[in-house]
């Protein structure tokens, strides 16, 4: 009927979080404050709902079908592929390396124990700092690739064998590439955060682009809505959905990375080779209160709106015209905006940052001015 996951790999190592779903949907939004008040209304009548018969708690090991059921969805044409494969301490080290094991490959293992104080670096593959040990060995060893585990194991980080970060936006061109030829006209979903290569490359390989919000449960039930067979974030969510459940496994989502490497017997940097060349930041993630962070956004919109072309929905995506854009939006995980920049050019790409963050700053100063009694 349900499931919960105990998780906050996006937060830091004290957090904890739940995530929730109701059959095979995702409960979200709404559905979390829906319940939250009717908590709150139980607890404040001094009447908790309780349980109205005996439930059975059951602890079942599913290693071994997690293990089978990726074995039956992929289609390995080698496993000689040299890896180095990085856990960073989380939940996904020791099945993620059983996994890769059972299916034949001899990966370089870092990190792959789990240890929730996270004594090497915190397991977010979003943040360079922590893929810096990654990108040593994958040099050191002379290794075609290295691969990150975010600490729940549903984000996937890669260096590739120059020990050049690839985001999940180059990711997803590999992943699309490789699902429109053998599934043309399939929908992929990206999002606001995503390179204009990106929906470029899918339209020139015959799919269906779409951009839309950041955000797990976002994802997955506009994937559903749409018949999208692939989607993927910046943050290394990927979501596969013609030989897998629809939902972000990065162990899972390795296996298909690994499959392309085989296939190709080429180093996976050059697999992108011709890729237009742009030039974009990394998220940038500004500190601001989750009680003021939507209106920052709202009146940055309002700011840009009046002389740019704005997509507002999620955040603000601004055109800045010959590829250069600029985006600010609310994050979902924390009290945080988070910035991306892009362009053809560094100068452009310094010149559309230098233009956003001062009306960013200046919507922060006026909305938590504006909050003050």
């Amino acid at each position: 009927d349900g499931a919960i996951m105990i998780t906050a790999s996006h937060n830091p190592g004290p957090d904890n979080g739940f995530k929730l779903m109701r059959g095979k949907a995702s409960f979200f939004g709404k559905d979390i404050q829906a319940l939250a008040d009717l908590i709150e209304e139980g607890a404040g009548s001094g009447a908790a709902a309780t349980a109205t018969a005996d439930g059975a708690l059951t602890e079942v090991d599913l290693a071994a079908d997690y293990i089978a059921a990726v074995r039956a969805a992929s289609r390995l044409p080698g496993t000689d592929v040299r890896f180095v494969i990085d856990a960073g301490n989380g939940a996904a080290g020791p099945l993620g390396l059983r996994t890769l094991q059972a299916l034949g490959f001899a990966p370089d293992a870092l990190f792959c124990d789990m240890d929730g104080l996270f004594p090497n670096h915190h397991p977010d593959p979003t943040v360079p700092e922590n893929l810096a040990a990654l990108r040593a060995r994958v040099l050191a060893t002379g290794a075609s690739l290295g691969i990150a585990w975010d600490g729940d194991g549903d984000r996937i980080g890669v260096v590739d064998e120059r020990g050049e970060v690839l985001w999940g936006d180059k990711l997803l061109i590999l992943f699309a590439r490789s699902l429109l030829a053998e599934r043309p006209g399939s929908a992929v979903l990206g999002e606001v955060k995503c390179s204009e290569t990106l929906y470029a490359d899918i339209a020139a390989r015959g799919g269906r682009p779409i951009l839309w919000k950041t955000g797990h449960s976002l994802i997955k039930t506009r994937m559903k809505e749409e018949g999208a067979l692939l989607a993927g974030e910046m943050s290394g969510h990927m979501f596969f959905a013609d030989r897998w459940f629809g939902f972000d496994d990065a162990v899972y989502a390795s296996v298909r990375l690994l499959e392309i490497v085989a296939a190709a017997r080429r180093p996976i940097g050059e697999l992108l080779a011709d890729v237009p060349e742009t030039f974009a930041t990394p998220e940038i993630r500004v500190d601001c209160p989750d009680s003021v962070k939507f209106e920052v956004v709202r009146r940055v919109t309002e700011h840009f709106r009046r002389v740019r072309p704005v997509v507002d929905i999620d955040g603000a995506r601004i055109d800045f015209g010959g590829g250069a854009w600029g985006l600010c939006r609310a994050s979902n995980t924390g009290p945080l905006l988070v910035l991306r920049f892009e362009a053809r050019s560094v100068a452009d790409r310094d010149a559309v940052r230098a233009e956003v963050e001062a009306v960013v700053s200046a919507a922060v100063r006026d909305s938590l001015a504006a909050a003050v009694p």
